[in-house]
């Protein structure tokens, strides 16, 4: 971009929901439940089909069998071991977790929606020995761009939050069912 750009900077104000979920779970046992329940992705199988030049509908269909409860892992990382670095003890892991089918529904409407998909995610425990789990309600991020077409989608993903949620016997929400 030129300084002669004549186009203004953008400033978009928006509310965003966090959702703290008391897990009942250890630390430990619930981090292996949920990257059971969302599994890594299959970075070689896509490759695969980036290579071989394959059909979107090759690439939904290899997403759905990655993703049983319609979410993938992206990246993850032990917060928890590099804050012990600073005499921290608590546990925390951190992921990034989507679904490239559903982001790519937004992504051909503003692709500035990949600012917030995939979708962060933490499992921590508290000062007080409690384990959470965290996220940003999706539709409260892409509800942000003004495209009834993107709300839509952040809308299906709280549903699809929900039933993450409730199949790891987690609370879910009423502003993700509402």
């Amino acid at each position: 971009m030129s300084a002669s750009d004549s186009r203004p900077v953008q400033t978009v104000a928006h509310v965003v929901r966090r959702l703290a979920i008391p897990v009942t779970a250890t630390f430990s046992e619930f981090r292996d439940s949920y990257e059971r329940a969302v599994p890594a992705l299959d970075a070689a199988r896509i490759e695969q089909l980036k290579r071989d030049q394959a059909s979107w509908d090759l690439v939904r269909q290899a997403t759905d069998e990655n993703a049983p409860y319609s979410f993938i892992r992206y990246w993850g990382t032990d917060v928890g071991s590099l804050m012990a670095l600073a005499a921290e003890s608590r546990p925390c892991t951190e992921y990034l977790m989507g679904n490239h089918v559903f982001a790519q529904r937004m992504f051909r409407h503003d692709p500035a929606v990949m600012l917030y998909a995939p979708l962060r995610t933490a499992i921590y425990v508290d000062r007080d020995e409690h384990t959470w789990f965290a996220i940003d309600q999706p539709s409260t991020r892409f509800g942000s761009f003004h495209d009834p077409r993107i709300a839509q989608v952040g809308e299906e993903l709280d549903a699809k939050l929900a039933a993450l949620l409730e199949h790891l016997g987690l609370s879910v929400p009423a502003e993700l069912v509402a």
